[in-house]
């Protein structure tokens, strides 16, 4: 299982605009915690996220030599995908793409079909660059819109995704509107229909509702999993204020109870904690 630790989710809500230098010290700080990959930033317009304008100058704060997470950039548009693409250190670009037509308009400014044509472009620049395109099914579980949404939807948006040569596609639950049971269907209906694909999670939970989503990620075979520390971060729409991302420090726990282990600094995570204080 690889575990994603997405600070970028966690701070891109926040109101009052966290200093770069402690951007950079929380960050580098999670990059010695053994997470695989680090959803450390992205590259979007400053109006629509002003917390992480900084993000090329966050990039460059960042010390690599002695971590073997990778870094991930989200992306919402082709600008946004040369622009990451540009970065060495950047080994993923991901983008949201949803099975809600709605929810693609109000999040990207776009229809899923012009979603899907700005996809292919991205791919190519990935391509070209040597990185490894991440595309999240955001509404993947259902919406509020009354939208479209079933398993067979989700296979096949992922089956266009395929067609492009697209290989990580994280499914994600984009209001904290899944259950055990509805994440155990749609990974195990994903899974069995596209086996060379690596699926992710990414989960939204109310407090007390991580331990058992987790446990049906791993009941459904699924091979990655985002997560943020003390469950911050989450999308606006949700219900409730109180729907955030997985507990970091939850799913480790959990996922150690089902028999599998993490290379985790257990030194650093405490560290890390720490230092989000500060930061939210």
């Amino acid at each position: 299982m690889k575990l994603i630790e997405c600070p970028r989710d966690a701070m891109q809500g926040l109101t009052h605009f966290v200093p770069t230098d402690l951007k950079i010290q929380y960050l580098n700080t999670l990059l010695q915690v053994g997470f695989d990959t680090l959803d450390f930033g992205s590259f979007v317009s400053p109006k629509a996220i002003p917390q992480l304008r900084d993000t090329a100058e966050v990039l460059a704060g960042l010390t690599l030599s002695k971590t073997k997470t990778k870094l991930l950039a989200i992306v919402a548009n082709l600008r946004g995908a040369e622009q990451a693409a540009a970065y060495p250190q950047i080994q993923y670009i991901g983008f949201p793409l949803s099975i809600s037509e709605t929810f693609q308009q109000r999040n990207t400014n776009k229809t899923i079909a012009q979603a899907f044509a700005e996809v292919a472009d991205i791919q190519k620049v990935c391509l070209d660059a040597g990185k490894q395109l991440v595309v999240y099914l955001s509404m993947g579980f259902g919406n509020p819109y009354g939208d479209p949404y079933s398993p067979e939807l989700a296979s096949q948006f992922t089956t266009r995704l395929v067609e492009l040569g697209i290989s990580i596609i994280a499914p994600s639950d984009t209001v904290g509107s899944s259950t055990p049971e509805s994440i155990e269907v749609l990974f195990k209906h994903l899974i069995e229909a596209f086996p060379t694909v690596e699926f992710g999670a990414h989960l939204h939970a109310r407090p007390g509702e991580a331990d058992a989503k987790v446990r049906a990620v791993v009941r459904a075979g699924v091979q990655r999993i985002d997560g943020a520390l003390r469950g911050f971060g989450g999308c606006p729409m949700a219900a409730d204020d109180l729907t955030g991302n997985l507990p970091t420090e939850e799913i480790i726990q959990t996922l150690g109870s089902e028999g599998i282990a993490l290379p985790i600094n257990q030194a650093a995570l405490q560290k890390a904690l720490m230092v989000s204080a500060g930061v939210f």
